[in-house]
């Protein structure tokens, strides 16, 4: 038996997220179905998480076990020939160690959320970006209070709660803002990400943003540990899953 991995990017526009469920219509159904057509067995893919309804990926991770032969450099563009347009494998395909995992052998991942500050929103970008035309965010407040959620911190107050979660600690390793032209770009690379975590990290500092919450605030917001003292939960499509990273073993 044969440990696949492959990397794939995604349009979750008009999809029910990533992992399957029983409405169906998942990112994960549509694969599993073609490789179903491509090996002629069932196969179970593991994702690297979860993504929800109408979240997007430039680098989401899949591993999957299988006795089909097919050589390691063909997988790609024989999965691709099966796929829709708007999900494709973008990387040559690794046959990896029977132990690897694409969720639990993940050592970070980084997200990113944009927000477009136009006047009018991009026609072309509209399932991308969540839109923001007025009043001006305050971008450095908005930088402030990243910087505030740096480190390891209990993200209890950012998260939907689910009892499956052990812990709700979480390092975030780096947390930055880019302004290019109409938009903004939020971007954090941590160990891991709670349900929603993101969304409201996001939803938070727009509010900060806006003047609504001050950025000192969010020291006091993660150390009370309680939803209601965040922010909303930002709209889904502004989400991209950017990159998941395996460490030393990830790439060749």
């Amino acid at each position: 038996m044969r440990n696949i991995r492959m990397k794939i990017a995604y349009d979750g526009t008009r999809y029910n997220g990533f992992q399957t469920q029983p409405g169906g219509n998942t990112i994960q159904d549509v694969i599993e179905s073609a490789l179903e057509t491509l090996t002629g067995a069932r196969t179970r893919i593991v994702g690297s998480g979860r993504t929800d309804a109408r979240v997007h990926a430039e680098g989401q991770v899949f591993n999957f076990h299988t006795e089909s032969r097919i050589a390691v450099e063909r997988w790609a563009l024989a999965l691709n020939s099966r796929l829709p347009e708007d999900i494709r494998v973008v990387e040559t395909a690794a046959e990896v160690p029977d132990d690897f995992h694409a969720r639990f052998s993940a050592k970070r991942k980084t997200y990113r959320y944009s927000i477009c500050i136009g006047k009018f929103h991009d026609v072309f970008r509209r399932n991308f970006e969540f839109h923001h035309p007025s009043p001006k965010l305050d971008v450095d407040a908005m930088r402030e209070a990243l910087l505030r959620l740096q480190g390891e911190h209990d993200f209890t107050s950012f998260t939907t709660n689910h009892a499956d979660e052990k812990s709700h600690v979480r390092t975030i390793y780096s947390a930055e803002l880019r302004v290019e032209d109409r938009r903004l770009d939020l971007y954090w690379t941590g160990n891991g990400f709670l349900y929603n975590m993101v969304r409201i990290m996001a939803g938070t500092l727009i509010q900060v943003g806006q003047g609504k919450i001050g950025e000192a605030a969010i020291s006091d917001i993660l150390h009370g540990r309680n939803r209601l003292l965040a922010g909303p939960t930002a709209v889904a499509h502004g989400l991209t899953l950017v990159d998941v990273d395996y460490g030393e073993s990830d790439e060749e």
